[in-house]
């Protein structure tokens, strides 16, 4: 049973204050002397963590469907170009060496065509990649993996024009006494402020573009289609701004990534800063609704643009500010309240 005392002050640097740790052998204390025992601090106590359960491995068995089939159509048309070179070869001898150049020809481009589709995958890999050890260094500043960060992002970054200074200038802060959450960052201001000003400056044109557009657009579906091309286009250009430089199959990837973003974060709905945004420039007021509908396009044409970039960038937004649809909003609405009214086409 513990025993309690009285309440009593002293001063810790009376000799007689006898300070002990809470795992020490209480020694018995002599009279007069007051013996002092520090509560453990709660943040250092050991915390119970429950281990993930490992999943259990599925057989792919939609993967080995594909596989297969595709496996299948590809015999299927070298089977098939196999006899039409041989029936061209018993009949007519020059055609059928003229269909076995042309065969030789679609092999070495279909090769090469393979061979950049998996550079743009390994190149956006290399960049998604970068921004996970990114996130991870600057929370265990590590200074190591810091500087390998920094020479991948040169690597990447090594064929953009716009940064050759700023390339040289990391090159030099390489061997500075930096922390590695500091290094990191300064890689982001140096490295990624003239890329996220050009990424806003494509984003806003597009959306400017699209909300124009889908104005005076008669049809629905080619609004939806001139959206879809500028998306399109758009995470291309902002994907080979950042160094990812994808081919189909990497910016199909990247389209996928994009609206995956958006679905985390809540951004293909209309949220309530954005309503608040149309409201407060009086667009009820001052613009006709077809109008009204080509800024809310433009708007989520912006979205679109801004979860392009948060995906597209090899670091996080940590020192620089992350862009956000009221940067770009407020320019767009301001010219659009500056226009007429246009009429929609017959």
């Amino acid at each position: 049973m513990s025993q309690h005392r009285r309440p009593a002050a002293f001063r810790l640097d009376d000799p007689h204050v006898v300070v002990a740790e809470p795992d020490e052998p209480r020694a018995r204390a002599a009279r007069g002397t007051v013996l002092v025992t520090p509560e453990p601090d709660p943040a250092l106590l050991p915390v119970p963590m429950e281990l993930p359960r490992p999943r259990r491995r599925r057989l792919p068995w939609g993967t080995l469907f594909w596989s297969a089939l595709g496996g299948l159509v590809t015999l299927g048309f070298g089977l098939a170009i196999t006899r039409l070179i041989e029936d061209l070869l018993a009949r007519v001898p020059g055609l059928g060496y003229f269909a076995l150049a042309l065969a030789v020809l679609a092999g070495v481009a279909l090769a090469a065509v393979i061979g950049r589709e998996a550079a743009g995958l390994i190149r956006l890999n290399a960049v998604e990649r970068l921004r996970e050890r990114a996130e991870a260094a600057i929370v265990t500043d590590d200074r190591a993996e810091a500087r390998a960060i920094v020479r991948d992002l040169i690597a990447v970054e090594r064929v953009e024009p716009r940064l050759a200074r700023a390339r040289a200038d990391m090159q030099v802060h390489l061997n500075d006494i930096i922390d590695g959450a500091d290094l990191v960052r300064l890689a982001e201001r140096e490295l990624m402020e003239p890329l996220d000003a050009e990424a806003r400056r494509l984003v806003a044109g597009a959306a400017k573009r699209v909300s124009v557009v889908t104005a005076v657009s008669p049809r629905a579906a080619v609004d939806m289609a001139f959206v879809l091309f500028t998306v399109v286009v758009l995470v291309r250009r902002l994907a080979d701004l950042y160094g990812a430089r994808p081919g189909a199959l990497g910016l199909i990837r990247l389209l996928r990534l994009t609206l995956t973003h958006l679905a985390v974060t809540g951004g293909m709905a209309a949220s309530d800063s954005l309503i608040q945004q149309v409201l407060g420039h009086g667009l009820a007021a001052k613009l006709s609704a077809r109008l009204g509908e080509g800024v809310l396009n433009g708007l989520l044409t912006a979205r679109l643009g801004l979860a392009a970039i948060e995906v597209s960038r090899p670091l996080p937004f940590v020192a620089l500010p992350r862009p956000s649809v009221s940067d770009l909003a407020g320019d767009l609405l301001r010219r659009r309240d500056g226009e007429d009214t246009p009429e929609p086409a017959a």
